[in-house]
């Protein structure tokens, strides 16, 4: 009887125990973690989940060296007028926000077909841009939530984009 209780006791710590950004990736634990002690004088360790690693974010010179060496998938997420009317950035594959959880689900052929490229593996390096770095944000979440784990952000988007490259 004192063991179920012990055992209910435990996630209900780790339920009421808030996320907090930048925190630690799940599965990892540090020193600074609290510590509690439940009923039945066991230890439990809290834990503080983040879903996607601090350094998610990546800058214009990055950017650049991921794809002048090939190392890195980049995912436009803004709508295909936005490419037309603002461009794009050179080698970038559009799909758009609204489509992104189902693109990641696709069959590598009908994500060819669709979006005219080779689908992202889920050990691949993506980086997803948008205008400013808010929708890539949103997509970058998605594809962690799908399992795909080498995810990036591209924080300036197009504007900071179009700012740096020289022009031609």
């Amino acid at each position: 009887m004192a063991l179920r209780r012990c055992a209910a006791l435990a996630p209900r710590l780790l339920r009421n125990s808030p996320a907090l950004p930048g925190a630690p990736v799940p599965g990892r634990t540090s020193a600074s973690s609290p510590v509690v002690t439940n009923r039945c004088g066991e230890e439990l360790q809290l834990r503080r989940f983040s879903a996607a690693p601090s350094s998610a974010g990546v800058s214009y010179e990055q950017l650049k060296r991921l794809l002048a060496g090939r190392k890195a998938v980049v995912i436009d997420v803004r709508e295909p007028w936005e490419l037309r009317e603002y461009g794009h950035i050179p080698g970038s594959i559009n799909v758009p926000l609204g489509q992104v959880n189902t693109a990641l689900q696709l069959a590598p052929e009908e994500f060819d077909e669709k979006y005219g490229d080779v689908m992202p593996q889920h050990t691949d390096n993506i980086v997803f841009t948008c205008l400013a770095g808010i929708r890539s944000k949103k997509a970058l979440d998605t594809a962690v939530s799908l399992g795909y784990k080498d995810v990036q952000n591209y924080l300036g988007g197009w504007q900071d984009w179009e700012k740096n490259e020289p022009q031609k």
